[in-house]
């Protein structure tokens, strides 16, 4: 790789942490306490990374928004307070973000987690100072628009052409190229390279300890 980056953007669920099956049990849980039809699990593994209303939206157009809404409180108090399912973050991502830190990357987190669940999982690691700013779904706009990319780089001073979003999912590339900013795809969170590819990053990697070789 020769251009050279100074700023880091990873996605959070299914890029830094393993996350799947909690969120997975969640929607399931939560279908089943409103007494809806249920979705299966790879309708919501593709919904992964969309904001919560933007995922209900497209898991359950046929019902009104306010069954929609009884279903994402559903989620949100399974996801905070019921479920137990562990979230490990991935082999080699603690240590491996703080080595970026001390090797001077600036990172950021864009995700379409809630800023309540994504300081809590911050906070539980201890990787609050490692990253100078995060964006959430909840703050700005689901992806794959770009204007949690746009305030990144807002915020950091960098450029677009400098920066790189590292994410798991479509939503993640697409919003990359809608901010004109280059992706990096991982093959080990919720969706294939193959399918990734389709979207063009350049590059994809299929475990987080890649990303150093990959970088130098």
């Amino acid at each position: 790789m020769n251009k050279q980056y100074k700023l880091l953007i990873f996605d959070w669920d299914g890029t830094l942490m393993d996350s799947e099956r909690k969120i997975v049990n969640c929607f399931h849980a939560a279908v089943r306490d409103v007494g809806i039809d249920p979705v299966d699990d790879e309708r919501i593994r593709n919904v992964i990374g969309l904001g919560l209303k933007e995922a209900m939206d497209e898991l359950f157009p046929q019902y009104d928004d306010a069954t929609r809404i009884r279903v994402s409180d559903a989620y949100r108090e399974h996801f905070l307070h019921k479920d137990e399912t562990e979230m490990p973050m991935f082999p080699g991502v603690v240590e491996g973000v703080k080595r970026l830190h001390r090797n001077r990357f600036t990172l950021a987190v864009a995700t379409g987690k809630a800023r309540r669940g994504l300081d809590r999982v911050l906070g539980g690691h201890e990787l609050e100072h490692v990253f100078s700013v995060t964006r959430c779904a909840d703050e700005a706009v689901s992806k794959p628009h770009p204007l949690m990319l746009e305030q990144i780089l807002h915020h950091t001073g960098v450029s677009a052409e400098n920066a790189l979003m590292i994410g798991d999912s479509t939503f993640d590339l697409q919003m990359a190229a809608n901010a004109g900013m280059d992706s990096l795809a991982v093959s080990y969170g919720v969706q294939t390279c193959e399918r990734l590819l389709e979207h063009k990053p350049i590059g994809c990697i299929h475990q987080f300890d890649e990303i150093h070789e990959w970088l130098d």
